[in-house]
């Protein structure tokens, strides 16, 4: 849907790197899937320098959440576009955190071994597929449309 005008190609651009946030936010829930499929991790190879920084640093992802919500969200001279595929994406890393506590939780009760990778490789899954699909979307200048995330992105943006 891009009912807000035409997009350049850098606003496609743009508006597509925001998705770096969930994509490694979601790296420590591909744990499980990494030990089967080794060969997997050398997707994730370019990524491994944002990672280190990411974790390495403290409160990384809780500034980069406020940069990213304060000088692109909410900035109105910055395009919809951008404005928001970063919402979306910044959305994403909240679901990928509340995921994150629900795994802590789960994980003191003694459940077995085989939930928690289940549920570590759903959540990886889920997530490398939506931004997959919104990095791709993003690209051909089109809104991505993920079941209620996109319209609490719109609902904000409004």
């Amino acid at each position: 849907m891009s009912w807000r005008g035409s997009t350049t190609v850098s606003d496609r651009i743009f508006a597509c790197l925001p998705y770096l946030l969930p994509l490694v936010e979601v790296f420590r829930f591909g744990i499980f899937l990494f030990r089967q499929f080794p060969p997997l991790g050398l997707l994730f190879l370019p990524l491994q320098p944002l990672i280190a920084i990411y974790f390495g640093v403290p409160f990384a992802g809780l500034i980069i959440f406020f940069a990213l919500f304060l000088l692109v969200v909410r900035k109105e001279n910055i395009s919809h576009f951008i404005r928001f595929n970063t919402l979306q994406a910044i959305l994403l890393d909240i679901v990928i955190f509340l995921f994150s506590i629900l795994t802590q939780l789960i994980g003191i009760i003694p459940a077995g071994g085989f939930a928690i990778q289940t549920l570590y490789t759903t959540i990886f899954l889920g997530t490398i597929a939506a931004v997959v699909f919104s990095v791709i979307q993003s690209l051909m200048g089109r809104y991505a449309e993920i079941p209620a995330i996109s319209e609490a992105a719109y609902m904000q943006l409004r």
